[in-house]
């Protein structure tokens, strides 16, 4: 079973900076794409960055310039860098991968998510 476990939430000032990690375990073959998405109260879930396994980004919008999406392929791990932040960043975030198993099945894996809080 394969599952993505992220850490780095927490509470922080508007203009501060915070660095969200991701690491999948179990049962892999390899990592596609990676990725962070957010959802903030009674909004949907909305696409916040992704990486390709050759390191291909994508910044939504309303990140671009602040937040950085990075990965360690050794590690089966991503990052977010948020720098920054404003109030309307919180969120709780969650990492997403898509990946083949080691019995080379395609599957999507979310993770718990972690809370990120910003203060005016």
């Amino acid at each position: 079973q394969v599952q993505l476990v992220e850490s780095g939430g927490g509470l922080v000032q508007a203009g501060g900076s915070l660095r969200l990690s991701c690491a999948a375990s179990g049962s892999i073959f390899g990592i596609n794409a990676m990725g962070w998405y957010r959802q903030a109260p009674g909004k949907q879930r909305e696409l916040v960055a992704t990486i390709t396994t050759r390191g291909r980004t994508n910044h939504a919008d309303s990140v671009k310039g602040r937040f950085t999406i990075s990965r360690d392929n050794t590690k089966n791990a991503a990052y977010l860098e948020m720098n920054s932040l404003k109030p309307e960043d919180t969120a709780v975030y969650y990492c997403n991968a898509k990946l083949f198993t080691s019995n080379m099945q395609f599957d999507e894996i979310w993770g718990q998510g972690t809370q990120v809080t910003v203060s005016s």
